[in-house]
């Protein structure tokens, strides 16, 4: 027992405000899952807390969030954590306290005045390591203390919870959906809604459907940043996207093969149907760095340097070659385990290439452009 006096509720409730839900990413007092507090005469605390439902993924973590920010406080002995579950009447004021009381969801990313960067990432063709590219990215920006957001868009093919090495469910309250986070990034990918590797036979509308409740449904917080892997192509989900989000940037995705580079520049040509910006582009699987230090070009070379070349002329924009990132075994490596290169092994040639390309997206800071800012400019 502390020989100090012993804490207030006060103090404790303090300290409770302190402590976000690990997938809402705001206090536990802000979202009333503050229960109880209870406080012994010998210094001992009680606290009671609020899941939003029975499964809660992140129970033991929030049970140590407390109990740590608790036992903080000065004159705290023991501290003990009693979980509950909301009740119907307890959720619905959650999600009307997280997503207002409109009778349909709506998609924040397009809305007036959302300052979230959205940014899909676009292939050609297969193979491309279109999906490491995409969750090394946002690991890395994740890493930089933004507040990042990946959708698994590519429906038939999708691998994102693999590379993010998580396989928890999303947390459904009513009719939101809360994505898991794994490496400071949340996350939603129709393989969390799926037995095993069943296979997706969906068409068109479908695939339209499933990625509008993505955007919709799902709580994504105030992002920063939001990447969506695409499947490769051109066909109904990028067309989707260009739909939902019309403010979505295209980062073009290719290795330097030639037949690879024209097959990716139509991926990006897309922007002249949609109206959208092509970012930039990213050539992967640039080279391979041997022991001895020099370096051999398995797939070519150029071919990065072609496609934001060409589409630079057909866009009428400068487009630009964000970075060229080699071919090594660790980002395969990362990617198998569920820890992205970018923290496993941050220094390494594919780390660095990938940290830099990071970088360059981070300092576009959320734009402004066509926001009232409620300034009044008439001069009394």
């Amino acid at each position: 027992m502390s020989s100090t006096a012993t804490p207030t509720e006060s103090a404790v409730r303090s300290a409770l405000s302190r402590v976000s839900d690990p997938e809402l990413g705001k206090p536990l007092t802000e979202l009333d899952m503050v229960k109880s507090v209870s406080i012994g005469q010998d210094g001992s605390v009680d606290v009671g807390v609020y899941l939003t439902t029975s499964g809660c993924p992140m129970r033991t973590e929030i049970s140590d969030r407390v109990r740590t920010a608790v036992a903080d406080v000065p004159g705290v002995g023991e501290v003990r954590v009693e979980l509950d579950v909301m009740d119907d009447e307890q959720r619905t004021a959650l999600r009307k306290k997280l997503r207002g009381d409109r009778a349909e969801p709506e998609i924040p990313f397009s809305k007036p005045g959302n300052m979230t960067r959205v940014y899909a990432i676009a292939s050609g063709k297969g193979g491309v390591g279109k999906s490491s590219i995409t969750v090394n990215l946002a690991a890395a920006l994740a890493d930089r203390g933004l507040s990042v957001g990946v959708l698994d868009a590519d429906i038939y093919g999708h691998s994102v919870p693999r590379m993010l090495g998580s396989e928890t469910k999303p947390t459904q309250v009513e009719q939101m959906i809360v994505p898991p986070v794994s490496h400071g990034v949340k996350f939603i990918s129709i393989g969390q809604f799926t037995d095993g590797n069943t296979p997706v036979t969906w068409r068109g509308p479908m695939l339209h459907r499933a990625l509008q409740q993505f955007l919709a449904d799902v709580y994504w917080g105030d992002l920063d940043v939001l990447l969506l892997d695409l499947p490769p192509g051109t066909g109904d989900v990028a067309i989707s996207i260009a739909q939902l989000i019309p403010g979505a940037e295209i980062l073009v995705v290719t290795t330097p093969q030639q037949a690879a580079a024209e097959v990716a520049e139509r991926a990006g040509a897309i922007a002249l149907q949609t109206r959208q910006k092509v970012l930039g582009v990213v050539e992967n699987m640039s080279w391979m760095e041997l022991p001895d230090g020099s370096r051999m070009e398995p797939f070519g070379s150029g071919g990065g340097q072609r496609v934001a070349e060409r589409l630079t002329r057909a866009v009428g924009a400068e487009v630009e070659l964000l970075g060229q990132v080699p071919l090594e075994q660790a980002l395969r490596e990362g990617g198998d385990a569920g820890t992205p290169v970018v923290l496993a092994a941050p220094d390494s040639p594919a780390g660095s290439a990938l940290r830099a390309i990071a970088d360059r997206l981070a300092v576009r800071r959320r734009g402004l452009a066509g926001m009232s800012l409620g300034i009044d400019t008439t001069r009394h």
